[in-house]
C-alpha cells in the first residue's frame, strides 16, 4: 500500500502550526519567512518537491519538528532531502555546509530564495546597524560559497 503524500496545502499547514510560536530577528511572525521563501522557490521556477522543502526548510534545525517526524513524514525522498540539506548542525563549518547543499539535487535553489529573503534590504532595514552587518556579510559570504551570484 502506497502512502498519500501531503498536499501543498497541508505542508504549509504543518510548517505554519509548527512555528507558530517563533518569530524572526524582527519579531515578525515566523510563517512569513517561510511563505516568503516559498513563494521565491516557485518564482524561481521551482516545483511542488522543491516549494514543500521551502515550507520545511527551518523546521528540523529551530526544532519545530523532529527528525523522526521528517523520515516518517509522508513527502518525497527528494523533499526531505532538501530539508535536511537546509539543516545546519552544531558547530558545522560553512563550507561543509555549502557543499551539502550544493550536491542535494534542488537543495541551491530552496537555499538562494532563503537566502535572497533574509537579505532582503527592508527585512534588514528594522535590525539595528551592528545586526544588519553582521547578517548582511553572513549572508554574502554563504552566497559565494554556494556560488550563487551577489545579492
Amino acid at each position: 500500500m502506497t502512502q498519500n503524500l501531503l498536499t501543498l496545502a497541508e505542508v504549509e499547514a504543518l510548517a505554519r502550526k509548527a512555528h507558530a510560536a517563533q518569530t524572526d530577528k524582527a519579531g515578525r511572525p515566523y510563517a512569513e519567512h517561510l511563505q516568503a521563501v516559498a513563494e521565491g522557490v516557485r518564482e524561481r521556477g521551482g516545483d511542488d518537491e522543491q516549494i514543500a522543502a521551502a515550507w520545511l526548510h527551518d523546521a528540523v534545525e529551530d526544532e519545530a519538528l523532529s527528525e523522526k517526524w521528517l523520515h516518517e513524514a509522508a513527502l518525497t525522498r527528494r523533499t526531505k532531502d532538501i530539508v535536511l540539506a537546509l539543516t545546519k548542525h552544531e558547530d558545522e563549518p560553512p563550507e561543509a555546509y555549502a557543499e551539502r547543499i550544493r550536491s542535494t539535487s534542488g537543495a541551491l535553489l530552496v537555499k538562494a530564495a532563503d537566502l535572497a529573503h533574509n537579505a532582503d534590504p527592508a527585512r534588514l532595514a528594522v535590525l539595528d546597524e551592528h545586526t544588519r552587518a553582521r547578517l548582511a556579510k553572513k549572508y554574502a559570504s554563504m552566497r559565494a560559497l554556494l556560488g550563487l551570484p551577489p545579492g
